[in-house]
């Protein structure tokens, strides 16, 4: 995220790299709040409580454009949306973590689009 908003978050303590993203228009919302997992791979996620996406979207009527972080996140995401998901432009980007192997290059190249979107980078 520091490369497609244009400004380092990592030497930043947590509650500061949220405050830089939504000041670049970006929030930041699990989709999945708890579940059983044997190691860190999403195919051993069990036992999984969803977040309330739709009372999120509630709060947060301006909402137009939700990317999903990873494979699993949109295929869960896309399922708790429902026919809601046509009122938003959904973009799936590849997973950030480590265990996705797609090198980082094409990672960034797909996530940089997120560009297009933000209203602080128009």
């Amino acid at each position: 995220m520091s490369e497609v908003i244009g400004t380092e978050l990592i030497s930043l303590d947590y509650a500061s790299r949220l405050q830089t993203l939504l000041q670049h228009g970006v929030g930041l919302w699990d989709v999945v709040a708890e579940a059983h997992r044997a190691g860190s791979l999403d195919s051993n996620i069990r036992n999984r409580d969803d977040n309330d996406l739709h009372g999120l979207l509630e709060r947060f009527p301006n909402i137009a454009v939700i990317g999903f972080n990873g494979g699993t996140a949109a295929k869960l995401g896309m399922k708790i949306l429902g026919e809601r998901a046509s009122r938003f432009q959904i973009i799936e980007l590849p997973s950030s973590s480590p265990a996705y192997t797609l090198p980082y290059a094409a990672k960034l190249q797909q996530w940089q689009l997120l560009r297009q979107v933000l209203p602080a980078a128009r």
